[in-house]
């Protein structure tokens, strides 16, 4: 019964995804239809070919460029993010056992937006592209570790918000410090509009430079499944069971910066969308880390293509910038969360 209804769910998820994603595909300057799309995606391109080309081929050829380098990057980046956001968020709750633990509002991705911001403002992108991914995922993996030890000292929901809000002031203040110091005017306004969030005007580079870190992340977080159904039933109760409790916060503190991190490094600062997946998604999955895990990658690409596809859609002349639009999404949904669990106290 429950294998069934982890496919039924799972399955549902991914047909949305695949509508979502066609639908995503017709959204642009140019308008096409979803045969249009499909037809663009089978049809054999030029070689060679760059999007200032597009006056000098035929009109099929045409679709596939627009649709094959222009609009597919950004989808496909889309559904990475969504789904490393989702899932990281799926695992820091089932680790801190905390139902408000989420990357962006402990700090996680602030962090390794200030690693991010660093390797920028120091020039060490330049160097290799590879820097950048890496300062990210470094910097959220020593905030997941630092949050981790919060929780093991104590239990308390409110220390460990309080603890994510202390680190997230702290690399905010960095990251201003940063733009303050920057060189020129430019170097401000790219480092600022790179921590709203978004997954515009992206390549396929970026879903390269991405996408092996993000794959690593959700395999070690993924085989956390059952430990972390374990730990729900209190440390000691897991360490009867055989869970090491120091190696499974190990795999996620990696897991999590590395998810987070290959998701900063390429597309800026995206909140909320680790706290409203999972909770959207644990009734339907009794509950259980383990089920809830690969729900959430799939349901955090499903919420992310979405969000993109809305402020497309509703922009006039001017894009908005996907993390505005997730943070507009998710701090109310924060708010009614606080609000249902002091209720909850109460009685």
């Amino acid at each position: 019964m429950r294998l069934r209804r982890d496919l039924a769910l799972n399955g549902l998820l991914l047909i949305s995804l695949a509508c979502l994603m066609v639908l995503s595909l017709t959204i642009g300057p140019l308008k096409l239809s979803a045969q249009d799309v499909l037809g663009a995606l089978f049809h054999a391109g030029p070689d060679n070919l760059s999007p200032a080309d597009l006056a000098s081929i035929d009109r099929g050829a045409r679709l596939h460029l627009i649709v094959t380098e222009i609009r597919l990057p950004r989808v496909l980046l889309g559904i990475i993010v969504g789904a490393s956001l989702a899932m990281s968020g799926a695992a820091l709750q089932g680790l801190l056992r905390n139902p408000l633990a989420e990357p962006g509002l402990l700090g996680v991705s602030a962090s390794a937006s200030l690693g991010a911001v660093l390797c920028l403002y120091f020039g060490l992108a330049s160097i290799s592209v590879w820097l950048l991914p890496v300062s990210a995922m470094l910097s959220a993996a020593v905030s997941t570790l630092l949050l981790a030890l919060f929780a093991r000292r104590s239990s308390s929901n409110l220390t460990l918000i309080l603890a994510g809000i202390g680190l997230s002031s702290m690399a905010a203040a960095l990251i201003s410090l940063a733009i303050n110091l920057a060189p020129t005017p430019t170097d401000v306004q790219d480092i600022v509009l790179w921590l709203m969030g978004s997954i515009a005007d992206r390549s396929f580079d970026d879903i390269q430079l991405c996408l092996p870190f993000a794959l690593a992340g959700f395999a070690l977080l993924l085989s956390c499944g059952h430990e972390l159904d374990a730990l729900t039933l209190g440390e000691e109760e897991a360490q009867s069971m055989g869970v090491s409790l120091v190696r499974l916060r190990l795999k996620v503190i990696t897991g999590t910066a590395l998810c987070v991190g290959a998701s900063v490094a390429v597309a800026g600062a995206i909140g909320f969308i680790g706290l409203v997946v999972p909770h959207m998604l644990r009734r339907a999955t009794g509950y259980q880390p383990a089920r809830l895990l690969l729900a959430s990658a799939l349901g955090g690409a499903v919420l992310l293509l979405a969000a993109d596809m809305v402020l497309r859609l509703v922009s006039q002349g001017f894009e908005l910038m996907l993390g505005v639009v997730t943070a507009l999404i998710g701090a109310p949904f924060f708010l009614l969360l606080v609000l249902r669990s002091e209720a909850e106290v109460t009685r």
